[in-house]
């Protein structure tokens, strides 16, 4: 009986974590979660090894998966593939936190005083639709083929997103919060410190995870003008010899990093702001 009892209540309660998976919009977790995100990804990995394996896509053009560890094995040992990640992270991280020094004041600026927001909105809106490698060759003339014009490229296509999502924040955080403070004697510096801000931040948080993101797909472009180290430099040379699982394991190696940077942002988004969760 007991046996019986427990089997039934293992069943009852998978079957529970199924229906909170699949629950539409469901705001509960379900221990299920990270086994269903396990499989999705070995299944990804399943096909292409299938693919590459029935050479269904010559092999030229898609390596197995194990070519492409072998790939990024001899990258690192051989080719000090370590010092690129490295290059590319410090790169990627002075730009982005740069961009978010700017943005996050200048956005709430442009949320809170009208006059701010007529002033550089559509200045910021015209130069956002500009493409970021168009503007290259412009900024190698201005800055050279050193470190800067690599930041400035990254810093380019981050800040201009980052700072109109920062402002569109900011606007949605209820008037009548902003009300409150000015009935209670509140200054508007003590309105944006103590009820603006706080109130934004959870948003704040899930758009630098975001723009973090775009930040790393700007690396390539960054890394392929006039240099010689950097993720990005990896993989061009190496496409100039047809390498391809040496030019897939960069291509990797940059996914992993930004999977990892994003799983940190969400666990301390998840850790931060229990009270959303």
């Amino acid at each position: 009986r007991f046996s019986n009892l427990r089997f039934s209540m293992q069943f009852y309660l998978g079957a529970m974590n199924v229906r909170v998976l699949i629950k539409f919009r469901s705001r509960d977790r379900s221990p299920l979660e990270g086994l269903v995100s396990l499989l999705s990804v070995l299944g990804a990995i399943a096909i292409w090894q299938a693919i590459a394996y029935f050479e269904w896509v010559p092999r030229q053009f898609l390596p197995t998966p194990l070519s492409v560890l072998e790939a990024l094995h001899h990258l690192l040992t051989q080719q000090a593939f370590l010092t690129d990640i490295w290059v590319s992270m410090r790169r990627v991280w002075e730009a982005f936190l740069l961009a978010a020094i700017a943005a996050i004041p200048l956005g709430i600026l442009m949320s809170t005083y009208r006059l701010g927001g007529a002033i550089f909105e559509p200045i910021i809106d015209f130069i956002r639709y500009l493409p970021i490698p168009a503007l290259v060759p412009l900024l190698i003339i201005w800055l050279g083929v050193g470190e800067a014009s690599k930041i400035a490229i990254l810093w380019m296509g981050t800040f201009f997103q980052l700072v109109l999502l920062v402002a569109d924040d900011a606007r949605r955080v209820p008037r009548e919060y902003v009300e409150i403070g000015f009935t209670l004697g509140a200054t508007p510096l003590e309105i944006i410190r103590d009820i603006i801000i706080p109130a934004m931040l959870p948003n704040l948080i899930d758009n630098l995870r975001i723009t973090l993101g775009w930040c790393w797909t700007y690396l390539i472009v960054a890394e392929i003008v006039a240099s010689n180290s950097g993720i990005g430099h990896v993989i061009w040379s190496m496409r100039r010899f047809v390498r391809t699982p040496e030019v897939m394991a960069g291509i990797l190696t940059v996914g992993v990093i930004g999977l990892l940077s994003d799983q940190a942002f969400r666990l301390g988004h998840r850790l931060y702001f229990r009270y959303l969760n």
